[in-house]
Formats: C-alpha cells, sequence, structure tokens
C-alpha cells in the first residue's frame, strides 16, 4: 500500500533517494534544487511538512493547494527547471496532520535549475560547475538510457496522430487543467521532454521514446525490427496455442490490446473497497502490462511474452537488471530503464508513482486469488508470473465474470448500452450519438447499473464521471447480451 510506503520513508534518515522539507505556508525556496539533484542523480522521494529529523510537523491546511499547483507550474516551466519536468505530489495524513510526497524520478536528461546544474550524494544538494563534471553527467545517461537516442530524421509524419489525440483525452479525464491539454502536438512532444535539443548545433530531433509511444507501426519496425509483444491463451493447447496476438504497434496502442486480451481471457472477481466495486483484474495486471511497457530493454533482440494458463499468467520482458533474483514489495528499490517513457505514463495515470507498481499487486493479488501467489523476477529476462492454485475466487456476493446462471433482466434501454459497447468502447456522449437520444437521469442510472453489476467496465483509470471516459463491455456483459431476450421493454423515461 503507498500509504505504508510513506509510513517506511519516515522512519529513514535523509539519503541519496530522501529528502524531508518543512513547509508550513508555502513551497520551500530550496525545493527545486532537490528535484533538480534528484532528476539529474537516481531520483526519490521528498516529503514536505516534515523537519529534517523526520518528525511531522504539517502543512497549514489552507496552503496545501497553492503548494500542490505552485509545484506543477514551476516543474513545468523551463525558465525555472530546464528541461521542464512537469511533477504532482500527493497528499496524505499523518498523525493528524498534512503533507506533500513528491516522487521524482531518475531523468534521461542533464536538468538545471535556474541555470544551475545540480547533483545529489548522501549529504544532500551540491552544484555542479565543472564541465567535465557536467560531460560526465551527461555521457552517463546518454550512454545508459536508450529511449533518450535522438533520430534526426524522424519527423511528426511518422507519428499515429490519432493517437496523440487519444492520450491528450486521457490526460484531460484525469486532469482537465492539465498543462499539456492545450497545447499543439509538437508543444506536448517538446514539453515531455521527447524532442530533443542539441546546444552545440542549434539542431533538435525526436527521440526514440517519441517513436515507441506514438510511432506508426513501420517506423517501430524500422527502427527495432526486434520489437514486438507476443500475447499467448494455452488452456487447451500447450504445445501452440489457442488464440494469439501478434503486437508491434507502439506503446499507447500496445497497452490498450494487451488489457483487451486479458479482459477476454481472465476473470475479474467481485470486490468491493469503501463501498464502491473496483476491478481487481484492472489494477493488477495494469501494472504488470505497463512495467513490461516501461522497463524494457528496446535495444535486445528478445521479444517480450504473455502466456495465459490454465492456472498461470507468466509474462516475460527483455531487461537490463540492476541486480538479479526475486523482487518484494519491502525491499525493492524503483529503478526506471526508460525514464522518458515512465515520465509520460505518469502523466497519462497510468501509474501512479515510482514503485507503486509491486506494492499495488501485493495489496491487491491475494484478494484475486486467495489461494495463489505470484513472483517477480528480476534477471536479463524479467518474469512476473501470477499462479493461481486453483479457480479465481471472490466474495460471495455479487457478479463475478464468467458464465452466469438464470436470466438477467434487463430493460430495453440498458441491452441497447449494452450492444453500442459490444463494438468498440465508447464514452458517454457516443454511447447517446449511436442510440439517437439525450442524455437523461434515466440514461445515466441505467448506465451506472451496468457498471456496478459488472457488465460494463472503464477502458481508463482517472475520472469515472468524465464525458471522455469510455466504456466496455466485459466477459459477462457479452453472455447477458446474448442472454437478452424476451425481457419486458421498460418504456419509462426521466429526464
Amino acid at each position: 500500500m503507498i500509504f505504508e510506503r510513506i509510513e517506511r520513508l519516515l522512519t529513514q534518515t535523509e539519503s541519496t533517494n530522501l529528502e524531508f522539507k518543512a513547509a508550513k505556508n508555502a513551497v520551500p525556496k530550496n525545493l527545486f534544487e532537490t528535484i533538480c539533484a534528484f532528476l539529474n542523480r537516481e531520483g526519490g522521494d521528498i516529503l514536505l511538512g516534515v523537519d529534517d529529523t523526520g518528525s511531522v510537523k504539517g502543512i497549514e491546511p489552507t496552503a496545501v493547494e497553492k503548494i500542490s499547483q505552485d509545484i506543477i507550474t514551476q516543474s513545468n516551466n523551463s525558465n525555472m527547471l530546464d528541461p521542464a519536468y512537469i511533477l504532482f505530489s500527493q497528499k496524505y495524513e499523518v498523525e493528524g496532520k498534512i503533507i506533500l510526497h513528491v516522487a521524482v524520478p531518475e531523468s534521461s536528461r542533464v536538468h538545471r535549475y535556474k541555470g544551475t546544474v545540480y547533483d545529489r550524494s548522501d549529504d544532500g544538494d551540491f552544484k555542479v560547475t565543472s564541465p567535465e563534471q557536467i560531460a560526465s553527467l551527461s555521457n552517463r545517461k546518454t550512454n545508459f538510457y536508450a529511449d533518450a537516442k535522438s533520430y534526426p530524421y524522424l519527423t511528426m509524419d511518422d507519428f499515429e496522430l490519432d493517437t496523440i489525440e487519444k492520450t491528450k483525452s486521457i490526460i484531460a479525464a484525469r486532469k482537465s487543467t492539465h498543462p499539456w491539454v492545450s497545447l499543439s502536438n509538437e508543444d506536448m512532444l517538446l514539453k515531455a521532454g521527447l524532442f530533443k535539443k542539441d546546444f552545440k548545433t542549434g539542431a533538435g530531433s525526436y527521440t526514440l521514446a517519441a517513436a515507441l509511444l506514438f510511432g506508426k507501426e513501420e517506423v517501430i519496425q524500422s527502427l527495432l525490427p526486434a520489437y514486438k509483444t507476443d500475447l499467448l491463451l494455452r488452456r487447451d493447447n500447450l504445445d501452440r496455442y489457442d488464440d494469439r496476438i501478434d503486437v508491434r504497434v507502439n506503446l499507447i496502442e500496445s497497452f490498450f490490446i494487451i488489457m483487451d486480451f486479458i479482459d477476454k481471457n481472465l476473470p475479474d472477481p467481485f470486490y468491493l473497497e469503501k463501498e464502491q466495486r473496483i476491478s481487481l483484474r484492472d489494477i493488477i495486471f495494469r501494472e504488470a502490462v505497463v512495467n513490461m511497457l516501461v522497463h524494457r530493454n528496446f535495444m535486445g533482440q528478445l521479444p517480450a511474452r504473455i502466456n495465459i494458463y490454465k492456472n498461470r499468467i507468466e509474462m516475460q520482458n527483455p531487461s537490463l537488471p540492476l541486480k538479479k533474483g526475486l523482487l518484494n514489495a519491502k525491499d525493492c528499490i524503483p529503478h526506471q530503464k526508460n525514464p522518458l517513457i515512465s515520465k509520460f505514463f505518469l502523466q497519462l495515470g497510468w501509474v501512479e508513482e515510482i514503485g507503486s507498481g509491486i506494492i499495488n499487486i501485493s495489496r491487491y493479488y491475494p484478494h484475486f486469488a486467495p489461494k495463489g501467489k505470484f513472483e517477480l523476477i528480476e534477471d536479463d529476462y524479467f518474469q512476473a508470473i501470477f499462479n493461481f492454485e486453483g479457480p479465481v475466487e471472490g466474495p460471495v456476493e455479487g457478479p463475478v465474470e464468467g458464465p452466469v446462471e438464470g436470466p438477467v433482466e434487463l430493460s430495453e434501454l440498458q441491452q441497447s448500452i449494452l450492444f453500442e459497447c459490444s463494438l468498440e468502447p465508447k464514452s458517454r456522449d457516443e454511447i447517446l450519438k449511436g442510440l439517437n437520444k439525450e442524455v437523461s437521469g434515466y440514461f445515466k442510472r441505467g448506465l451506472k447499473k451496468l457498471v456496478d453489476n459488472g457488465l460494463l467496465n472503464y477502458t481508463i483509470t482517472g475520472k469515472t464521471t468524465s464525458r471522455l471516459q469510455k466504456y466496455r463491455i466485459t466477459n459477462t456483459g457479452v453472455v447477458v447480451l446474448k442472454g437478452a431476450s424476451g425481457h419486458e421493454q421498460d418504456t419509462k423515461d426521466e429526464n
């Protein structure tokens, strides 16, 4: 759980990767020196509202929102932090006091704060003024992070513009005031750090990260011929496969294809958290899939692969391990293999913060498969193995994905909504357009009931009431739709 990690951080002392800062009423004056240093070194965690000894002092409640907004604004301002690297804070209540947590990733670029380069050591932040030291920082990042590699002949014509627009919609659904939403496509890629400028020549070029996130399939295959993700269903035919999808498209579209494959072939036990139904399947395997896409060794010659068997799932990904062996949530040190791609997925909301994946999987997997276990093994071929040890079960109340016993009563409107979403994931407005109807209280309640009963789920996380949120029919919904016939038509329409 994320809060448990915050509690653990508070028991530690300041280090290369951890900084405490008092922040009663405003952003601390030296906050961005630390942010710059973390970006340039190995990343780290900053806790605001905590003094140097780790004692929680808290932030004035009236100042929390302004401090949070100032962090967003200043981190996105290249006159302050260059290149800009937009960051968000998370609010927590500890000992009855409010603190803010800022998770800072390691960047693939060398950053300056007000024109000065900062680096990090156990003793804190320090200025880097020697040209040799700055060159050493730059060389270390350029040589290690493949996603920052420049390709001078990549142009906007090589990108899927529809995918760029889709990502803007996802970001807007998560945070309508996000600075990237109103930018042009070119400016958004620039702000995301996907366009790299050579300050010696003045020329600029798009990076490998830009191509992987938004490139057309033929462009990616030209740059990385070995790039692909193999999806295999092996329930009955173990020698070959029952179903197979060869995924070679960009990472954004790959995410949706992989999640659809998982949704189609895995159950989703009914689970309530704070009286609200959440999808265990989406939470757990979204984290695992994002890990495959973000932390992959794209320069390697091996494909990524997902095998779904009757009693387990095996996910394999070519990797560049820091250390080898079994990972666990308590002592796992978060480390990004492709910082530019990680940064973009963070803005999409597909990851919460660095290191959250293993924490969320550890928290929710016992509810998804009470008799099962999972293992994350770091090696040259990273493996995530989820064993079920019997059928996946959940609490007895409520619907469970799979065959549905007995008739399910649906109104004609609900049947029509399900049918619309069976064609492709659709937003509320797209459903209404397909039905040639106006929005009404009756429609909203019918849509909500389909979600609550597990017949529809969401395609993206974030603000579920947003008009941009899309709805996807579940396996249960498909079964119910096929069996829904002869029901009494519900003609009551409440506006």
